[in-house]
């Protein structure tokens, strides 16, 4: 008798199979931010971060403000918040400053004890990173860098406010927590109702120094930072090398390419900036300002349209070549990968080198012994092209709500709103609700850039191993 098989039982089909995608970089960066601006607008509702009541769309606004580190706002912030209202605003500032991608990443690697081999893409394409070994590495001193210098900044506030203004000690710290992660993720945000132009501050020229310091470091980018660090820390081994009589510890190149040119384009800018500014408006809006002062307020002037957002002075009473050039200075903004935005200096110095290239006939640019990748140049063209069309259909917008209102207000808050600088003619607060909008959508384009919208939505094409026949078309 031949022993009776059971019949294999069919597995049950009991279990949703849920169909695995991978976003990229830019869509998890972009739902990131979104998120971030979602909940920061319901906290800002809550009756314990309000002194007075705030319509839904100005908590969007104010919430998209600090996120995205712009600064724009629609209420005042000393007044209309509570302090538990302005606690809630630094939070989401520090977040927005490094990037709540980067959190998460972190948070992850953490607690996992590891991470997955798609998280270090993806935190890699957000870093501009090209070996994975570094991603977290890069991510670690990012957050260090940032805690560090913002506790010596607020440590700098701190001291520069003497005998605090009248503040008790309670408020004077937090007024020095709060200034130093606003000025280092570029935001702009002050507990000051008219900012750094406050009378009680205005002509305390060591904190509007300490504080442009911070903002200025805050820009420059964490990969520059660091670069700087690793350049300054081989300069001291040279040095220590050469008093030991243990050789020189000579390494070519620790200071690369990208680091020298945003630094030498930053310290051009900057230089230009201030002597301009210091020059127009030296018997105008720096005439209250006497001595150091003036050049100290100058400076501040100069460096605070690239993305950071404090007013030490009164912008709408500055002349008009001095608001178009400050429009220009906030169109440049602030260095790659830092909390600053506009289209970089990196940009506009390969593109002023491109066209120098051209001009004197050559194929290819080339900068301290190097050449310039194609594609670099074309993401910096791309980046300038996608940042004047936003720009533009932003102005076109708000003059179809705000009919009335001077081009030159419009112009200057879509300015300040793209590259998240948060500077403003005081006309924010007196737009319609249509308008708001506009300036919140462009203020999260800005932060993002219109370059990572347009990765997100759109598929890449495969490569290609064929190439069409060249030709050439007739620019000018």
């Amino acid at each position: 008798m031949g022993i009776k098989e059971k019949p294999l039982a069919l597995p049950r089909i009991s279990k949703i199979v849920v169909k695995k995608r991978f976003y990229n970089p830019a869509q998890l960066f972009i739902s990131s931010f979104l998120l971030l601006i979602a909940a920061g607008t319901c906290l800002l509702k809550l009756p314990l971060a309000l002194n007075q009541p705030l319509s839904w769309i100005d908590a969007l606004f104010t919430s998209t403000s600090a996120v995205c580190v712009t600064g724009l706002i629609v209420v005042d912030t000393a007044t209309h918040f509570t302090f538990w209202g302005q606690l809630i605003i630094m939070l989401l500032i520090q977040a927005g400053g490094i990037g709540i991608l980067s959190f998460a990443a972190l948070f992850t690697y953490f607690l996992k004890g590891g991470s997955t081999y798609e998280s270090q893409l993806t935190v890699g394409a957000y870093s501009n990173t090209e070996r994975m070994s570094e991603v977290f590495v890069l991510l670690r001193r990012m957050v260090w860098i940032t805690l560090g210098i913002e506790l010596v900044g607020a440590l700098g506030v701190f001291w520069s406010l003497g005998d605090g203004n009248g503040m008790s000690l309670g408020n004077r710290i937090f007024f020095s927590l709060f200034h130093a992660i606003s000025s280092f993720c570029n935001a702009g945000f002050s507990t000051l109702s008219n900012g750094l132009m406050e009378g009680t501050v205005v002509h305390n020229y060591s904190l509007q120094f300490v504080i442009s310091l911070i903002y200025i470091f805050g820009g420059l980018g964490f990969p520059i930072v660091v670069n700087v660090l690793q350049y300054s820390r081989h300069v001291y081994r040279r040095l220590i090398g050469k008093w030991t009589l243990k050789g020189s510890f000579h390494r070519p190149w620790v200071l690369n390419i990208n680091s020298k040119i945003n630094l030498v384009t930053t310290g051009i800018i900057t230089f230009f900036a201030t002597l301009i500014i210091y020059v127009n408006e030296y018997g105008h809006v720096l005439s209250s300002h006497q001595g150091i002062g003036k050049l100290v307020i100058a400076f501040s002037t100069a460096t605070t349209p690239r993305t950071a957002g404090f007013n030490s002075i009164d912008f709408g009473a500055l002349q008009f070549s001095t608001i178009i050039f400050v429009m220009l200075l906030m169109w440049i903004g602030a260095s790659p990968n830092s909390t600053g935005g506009g289209i970089k200096t990196s940009t506009i110095a390969l593109a002023v080198m491109n066209v120098l290239s051209l001009a004197r006939g050559k194929d290819r640019t080339e900068v301290f012994g190097r050449e310039i990748g194609i594609i670099s140049i074309k993401r910096a063209f791309a980046t300038m092209f996608l940042s004047l069309f936003t720009i533009g259909v932003a102005i076109f917008s708000i003059s179809f709500f705000e009919p009335n209102r001077p081009l030159l207000e419009i112009a200057f808050e879509c300015f300040s709103a793209y590259s998240t600088v948060g500077l403003s003619l005081g006309v924010t607060s007196g737009f319609v609700a249509g308008s708001k909008i506009v300036l919140i959508i462009v203020m999260f384009v800005g932060r993002v850039t219109m370059l990572s919208v347009l990765i997100a939505f759109i598929k890449k094409i495969k490569y290609t191993h064929y190439r069409y026949a060249q030709e050439e078309l007739t620019i000018y």
